[in-house]
């Protein structure tokens, strides 16, 4: 199994990043970095080495060229166990790769921002990161790859258990970099669907093709009846998926889908209002000045 000798981080989320990059240095692993997260690391007084370094071409264009670079994807996306791969990258001084841990520009946050430009959405489209992330992915025999800073602890213990990260762990991540690129992707179709050439917001919003993205937020006792599974998927754009519950038990599969037929039912008053949900069948709701006297009616 491959250990890691050298890792390239590049994130936008930076959760996390200052203690596990401290504990790879301590474990001798090389790392390399991008603009602000080198930066970040060596104000913390964690050693690295800039990716202009290796690609000796300095970042530019405001920073949409940063890691797009065969000595990079040469590093990442060469299978070790391949004699011409590996001497391809000594001829060409291209160092190896083992560890990728990339997080992408957070285009969702601004693809909900009241009023923004076609251009700021552009702009927040991150182009190197999902490379760098389907590079490793593809590679996953031969490189770990990390997406979210909750990734980085079980990482992290199994390498100081095991000197290593075991295959089924690199297949397993490789299977959730692929899913968040898909989701990226859909994210920005769903959102640059809706604008015209112009870059006007349309207000015909239904578009000749679709992609859905949902992400498991939990896992439910079961399904409708007892001997059927059921989870919970959120497509984080508001609704009971992303709501918080205040009090009570779990809530059953039932009792979402009732939950759901209540919150589509109340979308269509103005005022507070409550509605009371059997089996998605209202059997009472009311509109009033205040929730307590709306619930007393309902």
């Amino acid at each position: 199994m491959p250990r890691i000798h050298r890792a390239l981080l590049s994130v936008t989320d930076k959760t996390g990043l200052i203690d596990f990059s401290r504990k790879l240095d301590q474990l001798g692993v090389e790392l390399i970095s991008t603009g602000g997260t080198a930066k970040l690391l060596r104000e913390n007084g964690i050693p690295v080495r800039e990716v202009a370094d290796i690609t000796e071409f300095p970042e530019m264009l405001d920073g949409r060229v940063k890691t797009i670079h065969p000595r990079i994807a040469g590093g990442i996306l060469a299978i070790r166990a391949n004699a011409g791969h590996m001497r391809s990258l000594v001829e060409h001084a291209i160092p190896s790769i083992d560890m990728v841990v990339v997080n992408l520009y957070q285009f969702e946050k601004y693809a909900n921002k009241p009023g923004v430009s076609r251009e700021e959405l552009i702009e927040n489209i991150d182009i190197g990161g999902p490379t760098l992330i389907r590079a490793a992915a593809k590679n996953f025999q031969d490189v770990t790859v990390l997406v979210s800073p909750d990734q980085y602890a079980p990482v992290l213990q199994e390498i100081q258990s095991n000197g290593e990260v075991s295959a089924a762990t690199r297949w397993h991540l490789a299977q959730q970099a692929f899913a968040t690129t898909a989701a990226y992707d859909a994210a920005i179709f769903a959102r640059i669907a809706l604008i015209n050439s112009e870059g006007q917001t349309l207000e015909e919003d239904l578009p000749a093709q679709v992609s859905i993205s949902a992400r498991r937020t939990a896992a439910l006792r079961y399904g409708e009846n007892p001997h059927q599974r059921a989870a919970l998927y959120s497509l984080h754009n508001g609704g009971i998926a992303d709501a918080e519950q205040l009090h009570g038990k779990e809530l059953s599969y039932n009792n979402l889908v009732d939950l759901d037929a209540a919150w589509l039912l109340l979308q269509e008053f103005d005022a507070p209002a409550c509605a009371i949900i059997k089996h998605t069948n209202p059997c009472g709701c009311a509109e009033q000045a205040t929730l307590a006297e709306a619930y007393r009616k309902a």
